[in-house]
């Protein structure tokens, strides 16, 4: 097994690599003490050979790899490739041109919603892969035969899976289906964070537009925080410190010690101090300039009654087509097209809407109904007038 510690020996393969239709890649990185990811080790498969590139030797620089990484007549493949992307975003800026993941076409052609790696090299390769060696250390030097052999089986068992994914997909005529998900990967909006954003990603609700002003400018400031020291976000401040922050606003380091969730004595931290700060700006705001609080849906409750018939239509339209039920619809999605037959959700737009929404919204409305018999969950029309009464 080869393993590249320079930038000519990288620049060799590179340029052997681009006369392929299509390289298998994959990352081994650390995170656990860093908002970044630390990238240490690349593994790289054409068809004729696999390598290790080491970006920890002192004397590789990674610039040739990028160079390929950019060519849009190689399709890169990955399996789950979102942390991969995500690290050689922050490394060049941009993202990989022409990427393909493995485990969205293993979700539309029958392997289920979020398919692993290793259950993929079974059921196509019919091997069975030693992940032991998954956890270890791998800022470690040298490394050991069993790392190595690890790593490289990662790209080398992708090419017959990319393969015979590819050949599933062309088959089903499903390219629209992978083509939609991959939209998403190729964004480079869906790597980079923005601080002012993060405090989407907590998933809180509150009732008050000023507990919400307060937990955006929180949000904010932890985000740019942690980018600022390269810690992971819980190094800083943890998630329900932040949303017991904007619901009391404590004012005072007296007030601090009286909040459950943060740690005592914090209130004299210089960190607090910044948090009152940012708080008595947001007792200052007027309420025309609170955020808007979303109108209350006084309807059907999406988690009731008609969102399990819905969510009962999805699972059998996804039984029927193979496909995990994630990639057409997610119980969010679901419950905002209870709620609004116009929701902005991909299940109600292009094949997701033929495939699931349209039916969705007649079972929403009474237009349709399901029968459960010994071959599944079937569909049949219902009078109108019938159901209204």
């Amino acid at each position: 097994m080869d393993l590249i510690i320079s930038t000519d020996e990288l620049a060799e393969f590179c340029e052997r690599a681009a006369q392929f239709e299509f390289v298998t890649v994959d990352t081994e990185f650390l995170r656990e003490t860093t908002y970044w990811p630390r990238l240490c080790l690349i593994q790289v498969a054409t068809d004729d050979e696999a390598v290790l590139i080491d970006p920890l030797a002192p004397d590789i620089k990674l610039a040739p790899f990028f160079k390929l990484l950019a060519n849009p007549n190689v399709t890169k493949v990955f399996h789950a490739a979102r942390q991969d992307v995500e690290i050689f975003v922050k490394l060049t800026g941009a993202v990989p041109h022409n990427i393909f993941d493995t485990q969205v076409a293993a979700s539309v052609c029958g392997f289920g919603d979020s398919a692993s790696y290793d259950s993929l090299v079974r059921a196509i390769c019919k091997v069975e892969l030693d992940k032991s060696s998954r956890f270890t250390d791998w800022s470690a030097r040298p490394l050991t035969e069993k790392q190595s052999t690890y790593a490289l089986a990662d790209v080398t068992y992708l090419r017959d899976i990319y393969r015979e994914l590819r050949q599933q997909v062309e088959q089903t005529r499903r390219w629209d289906w992978v083509e939609d998900e991959m939209t998403t990967l190729r964004s480079i909006d869906t790597y980079v964070v923005q601080p002012e954003q993060a405090w989407e990603r907590l998933k809180m609700k509150f009732n008050r537009p000023r507990d919400l002003a307060a937990l955006k400018v929180l949000a904010q400031w932890r985000e740019q925080k942690a980018q600022d020291t390269d810690q992971p976000r819980s190094r800083i401040l943890k998630d329900d410190v932040l949303g017991e922050l904007a619901t009391q606003r404590p004012l005072t380091s007296e007030a601090f010690e009286k909040l459950r969730a943060v740690p005592r004595g914090f209130g004299r931290s210089g960190a607090a101090a910044e948090i009152m700060a940012l708080l008595k700006d947001v007792e200052a705001l007027p309420k025309s300039a609170l955020p808007a609080m979303p109108d209350r849906y006084r309807g059907p409750s999406p988690k009731g009654a008609v969102g399990d018939l819905v969510r009962v239509l999805l699972k059998a339209v996804a039984e029927q087509h193979g496909v995990a039920a994630r990639i057409i619809a997610t119980s969010d999605e679901i419950d905002a097209l209870v709620l609004d037959d116009d929701a902005d959700v991909p299940a109600l737009k292009g094949w997701r809407r033929k495939l699931f929404g349209e039916k969705a919204l007649a079972i929403k409305h009474g237009r349709i109904g399901l029968i459960a018999t010994r071959k599944g969950v079937v569909e049949f029309a219902v009078n109108q007038a019938e159901a209204a009464e």
